[in-house]
């Protein structure tokens, strides 16, 4: 390694871990050593720090002892005449670096609670995110385990202009990377800069501003230890598997703008000890040999226009861009963006006209492929700020086309066209709502464009089954409301298909190994009475996706001799969760908390566990953050059983499936939910009523406690007894 760089990344970590000495001992004086200290809503305590040494720092106090281990790695600063080799110290530099910084950002928290926004978006003045909450980790984190986002740029300083940040911006938008955000150049930073140019930022966007200090790219660093921990299952202090697993599975790479201070040089030294290069626009020594990365660890005086392209190159990002015929730019960062009060000049559905969408089968000979019509008003037909209805019906046909196919295309409607910049979109079937910005319809789109990025991205990502498709546009009331009850119908029928199954009449059910990429152990099996547990597919989703994509992470599993019909447990499933586990998990049951359960990843929507003193079983949902009556958040939680293994008394499950026939049902079922947070309660009140009366207990809701009654055993116990809940009376569900 580069003298030069050596030495500046040496002198940063001496005024680093001096200055986190010093805030530290600030803060023992002023709070005591028993004061809590940490990042608001996230598990694994200060992550870097946790990952890396296996020191949990819950206090003030604990942070003495990472503050010593500081000092012990700190290399002397490097001499006029050093015959040793540079690469290690300044490695160890580079991490005694990220542990100082973590103890300073969490003093912040401290002392200024109001500091960073703790939310995925800024809040009126205050554009600082800090650090990603375990929501936003299970949200984003995803992303990165399908392929949506293929990784990460830490930018630090400041462009020479808002105009050249917008575009470097934009351009690692269209390649769907995050960009998290930190430090200043000249009193400069990137992420006001963006505000400058009119750029929306935030979670959202994929455009995080972590903080304006060069110490919250430690927030950076942090989110990627977070997911080895909740994705890939790896323990405290396993360092070497961390950094092995971000340099193999997190592709992330830093963009320093601007004159590399000794600091901005630590926090690099740091980065290189993940497998992330350093791509810079000023003239500072390159480390080109491979060696920890495997590829350049520093690259120097690339021309802006040039940086995007290059740090891929360097970091082997696998991009996959289609070209989409559409006057804005398209990608999946664009799908945060909203469009709001004076900004809008079209608004479709939301409650305040009619809108749906629906996918069809036609015959060939009625389809004339990429045709696109809009039927009505045009954007260019009214005025800014105009509503119109919109109906949005894509006829396919193809040789192997089939019905099943048509939600799965359906569900592709909402985020492709959310893709395109100054478009939003939510909601599903009919009940949507699109909103198109003035600014997208200053640059030339048109509602036919929908239908035109329908046609390219469909064809591009599903082409195998269909041959032909065609998109038409209703904006007329009386076509719109004509199509909203053809939708409605078809939609019965495909809900119907799946309501009726059940797991005892269905020979075949479907793994999903998605999330291996991130929890190498973990294994999904998906039957029709028991959906995925991070809520995103079913059975027949995951059927469609098998028969789309064969060698897929969607394969087919013949489940084959029951060995436990009560526990949900078949030799078939047994065999294949071996293989596809690599022999981590040889079993486990589909319907038990207690009794060997799924295995569970950093992706479930919510976690079920038992409640002796109670004779039941809580649920909590992601969403909620506070204390539940396992005592322990769902942070906690996920960081204890997250990563693909079987933790009896504990599992992960979708919010559907609380409601499925076979939730549970080795313990008891839904009779046996004796807590839930009051926000999931009214989000699955209604189906949860329905299985409630099927069971003959109609106000079963009413007797499960929430936060309101109490977050312990002790509190709920009583409201269970007064309401006469029915898991009181059941066997014990520890025998």
């Amino acid at each position: 390694m580069s003298k030069i760089i050596a030495s500046a990344a040496i002198r940063g970590a001496h005024k680093i871990v001096n200055d986190a000495r010093q805030k530290w001992q600030q803060a023992m004086d002023k709070y005591g050593a028993n004061e809590p200290i940490g990042f608001p809503n996230t598990a694994y305590y200060l992550p870097i720090i946790y990952g890396i040494l296996g020191t949990p720092v819950a206090k003030l106090g604990d942070a003495e002892q990472v503050l010593k281990k500081c000092q012990a790695i700190l290399p002397p600063m490097v001499k006029e005449i050093h015959p040793l080799p540079y690469l290690a110290p300044a490695l160890d530099a580079g991490m005694a670096t990220l542990f100082a910084e973590e103890i300073i950002e969490a003093i912040r928290y401290l002392e200024q609670p109001n500091f960073y926004t703790k939310q995925e978006n800024t809040v009126g003045g205050n554009i600082w995110l800090g650090a990603a909450d375990d929501i936003i980790l299970r949200k984003r984190g995803i992303e990165f385990v399908d392929g949506t986002a293929p990784g990460f740029a830490a930018v630090l300083g400041a462009a020479p202009s808002a105009e050249i940040a917008a575009r470097i911006a934009q351009e690692l938008q269209q390649k769907n990377l995050y960009v998290f955000m930190s430090a200043e150049y000249n009193g400069k930073r990137f992420s006001e800069q963006l505000l400058e140019a009119g750029v929306q930022i935030g979670w959202p966007t994929r455009l995080v501003s972590f903080g304006p200090d060069v110490s919250a790219t430690v927030f950076a660093l942090g989110f990627a230890i977070r997911a080895s921990f909740s994705f890939g299952g790896i323990g405290p202090g396993e360092y070497r598997k961390h950094l092995i697993y971000n340099k193999d599975r997190i592709f992330a790479f830093a963009l320093p703008l601007g004159y590399v201070t000794d600091e901005w040089y630590a926090n690099a030294a740091g980065a290189i000890n993940f497998g992330f290069p350093v791509i810079a626009d000023t003239p500072i020594p390159e480390v080109l040999p491979t060696g920890i990365c495997t590829y350049e660890h520093v690259v120097s005086n690339i021309p802006h226009d040039q940086m995007v392209a290059k740090a891929v190159e360097v970091r082997g990002l696998k991009v996959s861009l289609a070209e989409v015929p559409i006057p804005v730019a398209f990608g999946a960062a664009f799908e945060g963006e909203r469009i709001r009060g004076e900004d809008i000049y079209l608004e479709c559905g939301g409650g305040r006209t009619q809108m749906v969408e629906w996918v069809t089968s036609k015959r060939m000979d009625e389809i004339e492929d990429g045709k696109v019509e809009v039927i009505g008003p045009e954007i260019t037909d009214v005025t800014a700020g105009s509503r119109l209805p919109l109906a949005i019906v894509v006829e396919v046909a193809g040789r192997e086309m089939q019905d099943d196919y048509e939600p799965i295309l359906e569900r592709q409607i909402h985020h492709l066209i959310n893709y395109a910049q100054g478009v939003m979109h939510i909601g599903q079937r009919d009940i949507a709502w699109l909103r198109v910005g003035k600014q997208a319809v200053a640059k030339g789109f048109r509602l036919s464009h929908i239908g035109t990025l329908l046609h390219a991205k469909l064809h591009q990502d599903f082409g195998r089954i269909f041959d032909k498709m065609q998109v038409k546009l209703y904006t007329e009331g009386d076509k719109v409301a004509e199509m909203v009850e053809k939708a409605r119908a078809a939609y019965g029928v495909r809900d119907a298909r799946i309501e009726g199954m059940t797991d005892e009449t269905t020979d075949m059910y479907y793994s999903c190994t998605l999330c291996q990429s991130f929890a190498p152990g973990h294994v999904c099996v998906i039957s029709p009475e028991r959906t995925g547990l991070c809520g995103s597919y079913n059975w027949m989703d995951c059927k469609a996706a098998s028969e789309i994509n064969p060698t897929g992470p969607n394969q087919p599993v013949a489940k084959g001799e029951v060995i436990d019909a009560h526990l949900g447990q078949w030799k078939g499933v047994n065999e294949f969760v071996t293989k596809a586990s690599r022999g981590k998990i040889d079993h486990y049951n589909f319907y038990s908390v207690v009794n060997d359960p799924m295995t569970t990843c950093g992706c479930c929507e919510c976690i079920a566990a038992i409640l002796p003193l109670c004779n039941g079983i809580m649920t909590v949902n992601r969403e909620y953050t506070e204390q539940t009556p396992s005592g322990m958040k769902f942070t906690t939680l996920a960081g204890t059983i997250g990563g693909g293994i079987s933790t009896p008394g504990f599992v992960g499950h979708g919010k559907y499936n609380i409601t499925q026939r076979k939730f549970l049902l080795g313990d008891g079922g839904l009779l046996r939910i004796v807590w839930m947070p009051k926000m999931l309660k009214e989000e699955i009140g209604d189906r949860f009523k329905a299985r409630a009366e099927e069971l003959g207990v109609p106000n079963l809701l009413d007797m499960v406690a929430d936060e309101t009654v109490g977050v312990s055993e002790e509190e709920i116990l009583p409201f269970l007894q007064e309401k006469g809940h029915p898991a009181l009376t059941m066997d014990a569900i520890i025998g």
